[in-house]
């Protein structure tokens, strides 16, 4: 099946590295987007850009809430927002700081929404259906050994994304989530590549594996689309069944 969005455009967050510089190439190359891709490293946005010129670059801190909503405005009408740029602090529970809060909820669940709703507000004004999705995670649903405060924000993830799907529906505005298990990114591998530590995961796996980014990025694209327009604050798992056993 060929998703085409032809004449439209999307915001992509997190766009620097990993799921969504693979998911901006897509879906340009693949769906015919015009792609914003957004992220806080310009060495990384430089980078994609000179493999993808096509693409618009946006090098802002997702942690200033202002200089955000300024940078987003000027790119002109957003058809879509895939909010994907996330942290994850990993730590026992007792050696956590403030800091560690902070900045897993100031990424994770504070950018976002305000994402969010500076998008969904110009959908709005413009009486343009939409689509968000966010990337959420397993870990939402089920504890994470070293993970509270990046499960923690992603179970409010769940919740904003939820919530504002209830809002935004009126004004034909989806919002799903995508939840993945480990995703074999470069990060993904080098954490992941220990037996001791990915054997106990992959053990819970139905499926025996962790996820491709194509996974992934498919899922969004899929979210995305007209191909699913009576869905909307959902969850959609990549997580090869980890949460239904």
């Amino acid at each position: 099946m060929k998703l085409t969005f032809k004449g439209k455009t999307v915001l992509v967050t997190g766009a620097g590295r990993g799921i969504g510089r693979d998911l901006c190439k897509f879906l340009h190359s693949e769906c015919g987007l015009k792609v914003f891709a957004l992220s806080q490293t310009q060495s990384n946005l430089d980078s994609l850009k000179k493999e993808c010129p096509e693409l618009t670059t946006l090098c802002v801190d997702l942690r200033n809430w202002e200089a955000t909503r300024s940078a987003v405005k000027k790119l002109g009408p957003i058809d879509y927002l895939v909010n994907n740029a996330g942290v994850a602090v990993l730590k026992p529970f007792l050696e956590l700081t403030e800091k560690d809060f902070d900045l897993s909820f100031d990424v994770n669940v504070k950018a976002m929404a305000n994402l969010c709703q500076v998008v969904g507000a110009d959908m709005v004004k413009r009486k343009q259906p939409g689509s968000i999705v966010n990337l959420s995670s397993q870990a939402a649903y089920a504890g994470l050994q070293d993970h509270v405060f990046y499960c923690a924000s992603k179970g409010a993830v769940e919740m904003l994304t939820k919530t504002i799907a209830l809002e935004l529906g009126k004004h034909q505005i989806r919002v799903n989530c995508v939840n993945p298990t480990v995703v074999l990114t470069d990060m993904g591998k080098l954490g992941w590549s220990d037996p001791a530590k990915a054997g106990p995961m992959l053990a819970k796996i139905p499926l025996g594996k962790f996820a491709e980014i194509e996974d992934v990025i498919h899922s969004v694209a899929f979210l995305l689309s007209d191909q699913t327009p009576m869905t909307t604050g959902a969850s959609f798992p990549v997580e090869g069944g980890y949460l239904s056993v």
